[in-house]
């Protein structure tokens, strides 16, 4: 699925490729760029096979898959050409990132900033998840994260077993509902980590936690990660 973004004569500086395993997550995106990077164009492109199979088999798994899957995103085999490309998919964002490399591509996973924040935000974080597959990539995330500034962080995860049901029934009141309760639920935390980028709408519904700790989600802050990446690559 291709979907282009802000109108116009695309620059490398400008155009950001984004991979993503929902296409729910495509307005949100797009949402997101128009209020607070007018500037950048962002080309989608929707693999929900990628996160079907990672369930399944483990990231490890769909490492081929993904590979090609970027190859498309960045316009390699149509000599297009991105700035950079955005991975949404915390299941699959590091093996998305590690290619990157080899690839020649440089790939942001949206959750990185988030970890950052998390392990700033204090030594207690609280993951939670709606599907088991991303438990284990945020929590080494988080803890790659905290080896990188030097903190000891001790890492709690929590799958919400009922919300993924809602969210593949399109049931996104029903899903963000069944989030923030496991939010308020949170005990003895410094930061709480939305692990997947759809769980984002949760934080609106949990403003009286928000007061007393961090309730921490992926797009906004991935989105300005990359977009600043894609914009030193056109100063380049």
């Amino acid at each position: 699925m291709g979907v282009s973004g802000v109108s116009g004569v695309p620059g490398l500086s400008s155009v950001l490729g984004v991979l993503h395993t929902s296409p729910v997550h495509v307005p949100v995106f797009d949402g997101l760029r128009d209020a607070e990077h007018p500037g950048l164009e962002l080309h989608h492109h929707v693999e929900e096979e990628l996160l079907a199979r990672a369930r399944r088999e483990g990231p490890d798994a769909v490492v081929p898959a993904v590979r090609a899957a970027l190859v498309r995103v960045a316009g390699v085999s149509g000599g297009g050409g991105v700035g950079a490309v955005l991975c949404t998919c915390s299941t699959i964002g590091g093996v998305a990132e590690d290619l990157g490399g080899d690839l020649g591509i440089p790939v942001v996973r949206v959750d990185r900033p988030m970890a950052a924040a998390a392990v700033a935000a204090g030594s207690r974080v609280v993951v939670l998840a709606t599907v088991a597959s991303t438990v284990g990539p945020t929590s080494v995330l988080v803890e790659e994260e905290a080896r990188r500034v030097r903190r000891d962080v001790s890492v709690r995860a929590v799958v919400i077993d009922e919300a993924w049901d809602r969210f593949e029934a399109g049931d996104a009141d029903g899903y963000a509902e069944a989030v923030a309760r496991a939010v308020r639920d949170v005990r003895d935390a410094d930061a709480i980590v939305l692990a997947q980028a759809s769980m984002a709408g949760a934080e609106a519904l949990v403003p009286d936690v928000r007061v007393r700790v961090p309730v921490l989600s992926s797009p906004r802050p991935g989105l300005a990660a990359a977009a600043a990446l894609v914009a030193g690559r056109g100063r380049e």
